[in-house]
């Protein structure tokens, strides 16, 4: 755990430090399906006294192969900045399970909390091709960061 804590903390760090707008969104594409993710901070309402922070995040699946496809399910690993890891797992996304022509692309938004003042999502989805084959699609890492460790000063 400490090693992690360490690695995750120096990772952050790096990150954040690269440019004067630091990304905190991530894109890649696996097998002809591109995945972008475009995390946010919720602003913390009246009624909130959980101590957790809200963020929503903004996901857009492209189809840039040749064949139609199926997004059957889901599985996030999220970590907070202590190293605590939760895993979510789950059919479809936001109660969808899309097919994609060639060319088409699917965006929904959801959220996640966590009780740190920054953390990391990644996971995967199973996609099914018209032959009845699975494939899964890499979510690449992004990062879950409250905006007061976004300012200059402590970067």
């Amino acid at each position: 755990m400490h090693a992690f804590l360490t690695l995750g903390s120096i990772l952050f760090l790096l990150i954040m430090t690269q440019s004067a707008a630091p990304r905190t969104y991530s894109t890649c594409i696996t097998e002809g399906i591109r995945v972008e993710a475009y995390p946010s901070f919720i602003a913390p309402g009246e009624a909130r006294k959980d101590g957790q922070n809200y963020f929503s995040y903004r996901i857009c699946i492209i189809n840039d192969g040749q064949e139609t496809v199926q997004l059957l399910s889901r599985e996030w690993l999220i970590i907070n900045a202590e190293g605590s890891e939760q895993h979510v797992a789950g059919e479809g996304v936001v109660g969808y399970t899309p097919i994609l022509e060639a060319g088409q692309s699917f965006e929904y938004t959801s959220y996640c909390p966590i009780d740190t003042p920054w953390g990391t999502m990644e996971g995967y989805y199973i996609f099914k091709r018209q032959d009845q084959t699975f494939f899964k699609v890499r979510i690449e890492r992004f990062y879950l960061v409250v905006p007061e460790l976004m300012t200059e000063d402590k970067v």
